[in-house]
């Protein structure tokens, strides 16, 4: 447990980071956004590229994988249907919002968790790769759709399938699946690079705290509550439940169940400031369930490790 309390206290110290940048005038207002903008069109794909390249692509079709996958499928359509009962956003707040439920933290927070409670950093990589490679152009297409291109879904699906992310994580799957190795000359600075992605991130989202309290009341609220029970209970009461359906071991059950419990991944976030949709509902998910985790996860731990 001690591991994930370091990896919480990483990513709690970065964001406290950006917000006293913010607090003492370094970085004003909407300067975060340049830390957005570099980190989705250049250091994310880069840290992708290097996850995957290193990554083996046949787990992908594992149990483990494949239930946390349905699973999440499974809760972004819980959302899409409260909301649609309960609150009527528009089509990137519902997407981003659906996404909140779903798209876990499978890297700064996965790999402690992954390492220090499942035993296996393995366990998170095609999570990784199932996000990047099959929910991320989807998630990106929509957004993309929602800019005003007045041409289809088809062509928002193209560009976003040129979207830096996107075709990074192909590539890096590319090298994965050809089994080649990437020269240290040209490996090294790409590495570099990445490794600045998620403290960019961070830090953004810590600046933007700044000024604002978390759930304040207004139309944004509902969203974010029923994104973060969805994320925290939901999904891992439904991971739970298929592992049993799907006659899964014990050991794998608490694999999936620990899985579906991580928080809300901050890329989601980025996505949401990049294209300047649903800022505030996304960045008060991600804030709530990654400090509410702990004990689900803690809880899970007690439960299921046995």
């Amino acid at each position: 447990m001690m591991g994930v309390m370091q990896g919480f206290a990483l990513i709690l110290g970065i964001i406290g980071a950006g917000y006293l940048a913010s607090r003492f005038g370094v970085v004003k207002g909407d300067q975060r956004l340049v830390l957005n903008r570099v980190a989705f069109y250049v250091a994310t794909p880069a840290l992708l590229f290097v996850v995957l390249q290193r990554s083996d692509p046949a787990v992908i079709v594992s149990p483990v994988i494949l239930i946390t996958g349905l699973a999440a499928v499974v809760v972004a359509g819980i959302y899409v249907v409260v909301s649609r009962l309960w609150f009527r956003r528009n089509l990137a707040s519902t997407t981003l919002g659906a996404t909140s439920a779903g798209y876990v933290n499978s890297n700064n927070l996965g790999l402690p968790v992954a390492i220090y409670i499942l035993g296996d950093a393995a366990y998170v990589a095609p999570l990784i790769l199932l996000q990047v490679v099959v929910f991320a152009p989807l998630i990106l297409a929509i957004l993309e759709s929602t800019r005003g291109n007045q041409r289809g879904a088809v062509v928002a699906l193209g560009r976003a399938a040129r979207n830096p992310i996107i075709v990074a994580s192909m590539l890096g799957l590319l090298v994965a699946l050809l089994d080649l190795r990437v020269p240290e000359i040209f490996l090294n600075p790409i590495e570099m690079i990445g490794d600045a992605s998620i403290p960019m991130v961070l830090l953004s989202f810590g600046i933007s705290l700044h000024g604002q309290r978390v759930l304040q009341a207004g139309a944004d609220r509902p969203a974010v509550l029923v994104a973060s029970g969805i994320k925290l209970l939901v999904m891992p009461a439904l991971t739970w439940v298929l592992c049993l359906a799907f006659g899964l071991n014990a050991h794998e059950t608490f694999v999936a169940t620990t899985i579906a419990a991580l928080p809300t991944a901050q890329n989601v976030y980025n996505y949401a400031a990049t294209y300047r949709r649903a800022e505030t509902q996304v960045r008060d998910t991600v804030f709530l369930t990654t400090f509410a985790s702990l004990p689900v996860i803690a809880a899970i731990a007690w439960l299921l490790a046995a």
